[in-house]
């Protein structure tokens, strides 16, 4: 049975969709709720399940939802509010609870949301257990003949309580992530918080720390998310940079899993050239384990180049940061992620952390005492990289159309050990996606939309 077969609901990053269309309702939050508190119930005592969300106007919805299906199956519930998806991973694990919600969809503008669960150790559910959900979900323990999954008796009912002091713990966590013999003194920092979770708790790191910062994006409103703002949009961030003299740009997403710099110039900084430069001192460092940095297929291969010019390797996964931490967690590894800015450190966080990463970019920063721009360009020589993401009318296997197949071996066979060709469809939307790298940008543009034009023939 394929994943997707498995799995109807839950995608590459939890349920998401558009507020209150299916699946994003109440009632599937409802009947969510209710399979969480009994797959995670606990002997002795009633489950504890953390729920948090980032600012969308329908966060209420969806978190009011969850609460009552939980408590109606007999489980506690522990309410954060606002706070970026690592941080309820943190309060998860650090309160002991037996699971923890995240209502977010990210990236997404405010129209979306999604719901993504982490288990007791911080980490998200693997596959199976999402698939168990669903099928609980339909038809499974307290269901009655209709199929339906119903609550628990009344004496049984479960409580809710707020955790008020969320948000500081998860605040003096990310503060130990910085060295502690060194300061933020005399820094200026712009700060990008997308409008999102980490409106409070970002700034506020980066203040404690000695930092001078620049806060914008920090006036939700509940459609103002990711709205021209973040890391899906960081021009304004940069200008800001530019504008303020700053020496670094932060731009956060929608729940702060993800981060895009800039650095003291206003030129935009990726993932891939966040994990050379911070991979290629842990190698200098001896600090990475199995000399080895994960991320995904689509990592540039600039990234591959620049670790092996210093005796380490990458590992590729398929696209999804829960896949990358996967294979970390199989390998002891302790640095990956994605060219998007989701960086993962084990030794840190069970998951993607924006203001760890930028934490950790400051913190190479004072050590050596060089502008940003100076430490990317010797760090790493991206290479030029073309991505085409196009609406499919349906999607079948790429192995089942031979006109795509036989002209990505062409083009492979053409960019040699100097490229690379990436075909995949998008684990959350209708749409395709062709990334190619290579030396020349007008010869890989050409060749990926030859193959994105193959590929909407061949679904037409």
């Amino acid at each position: 049975m394929s994943q997707d077969e498995a799995r109807k609901l839950f995608g590459t990053d939890g349920i998401r969709g558009v507020a209150n269309q299916d699946p994003m309702t109440a009632e599937v939050a409802l009947r969510l709720g209710r399979a969480v508190a009994r797959r995670f119930k606990h002997a002795g005592r009633p489950g504890r399940i953390v729920i948090g969300k980032d600012t969308r106007l329908s966060g209420y919805m969806l978190e009011s939802a969850l609460q009552a299906g939980i408590v109606s199956a007999g489980a506690d519930v522990m309410l954060v509010g606002p706070l970026p998806t690592p941080g309820i991973a943190f309060i998860t694990w650090s309160m002991r609870a037996d699971a923890g919600v995240v209502i977010s969809a990210s990236h997404n503008p405010y129209q979306d949301n999604g719901i993504k669960l982490f288990a007791a150790d911080g980490f998200k559910l693997p596959d199976e257990v999402e698939a168990e959900l669903e099928r609980m979900m339909e038809i499974g323990e307290g269901a009655g003949t209709d199929g339906v999954v119903r609550g628990t008796t009344p004496d049984a009912i479960g409580r809710a309580v707020r955790i008020d002091d969320a948000g500081g713990r998860y605040v003096q966590f990310l503060k130990n992530v910085f060295p502690k013999e060194r300061t933020l003194d005399g820094v200026k920092v712009v700060v990008d918080c997308a409008n999102g979770a980490a409106y409070h708790v970002a700034p506020q790191v980066f203040e404690e720390l000695g930092a001078e910062v620049i806060a914008i994006g920090v006036e939700p409103n509940g459609r103002n998310i990711n709205d021209r703002c973040g890391a899906m949009h960081p021009e304004r961030m940069a200008d800001e940079v530019r504008r303020s003299g700053a020496a670094l740009g932060v731009a956060l997403d929608g729940d702060a899993d993800r981060l895009i710099l800039a650095d003291e110039k206003g030129q935009i900084v990726d993932g891939d050239q966040v994990m050379a430069l911070l991979g290629t001192r842990m190698l200098a460092d001896d600090k990475l384990p199995e000399r080895t940095v994960v991320a995904t297929v689509m990592s540039n291969l600039g990234l591959e180049r620049a670790l092996a010019g210093r005796g380490g390797k990458l590992m590729r996964t398929a696209v999804g940061d829960r896949y990358v931490v996967e294979a970390m967690r199989e390998g002891g590894l302790v640095l990956g992620g994605e060219q998007s800015g989701h960086i993962i450190f084990l030794d840190h966080a069970t998951t993607g952390d924006g203001t760890v990463a930028a934490l950790r970019v400051l913190a190479v920063m004072m050590a050596e005492g060089r502008p940003l721009s100076e430490l990317i360009g010797a760090a790493m020589v991206r290479y030029p990289q073309v991505l085409l993401n196009f609406a499919v009318a349906r999607k079948r296997p790429f192995d089942e159309l031979p006109e795509v197949c036989r002209i990505i071996k062409q083009v492979e066979t053409l960019l040699g050990a100097e490229g690379r060709v990436v075909v995949r469809y998008s684990g959350t939307e209708a749409k395709a996606r062709v990334m190619i790298e290579g030396t020349d940008e007008a010869s890989i543009r050409a060749h990926a939309q030859d193959i994105a034009r193959a590929i909407t023939q061949a679904l037409a």
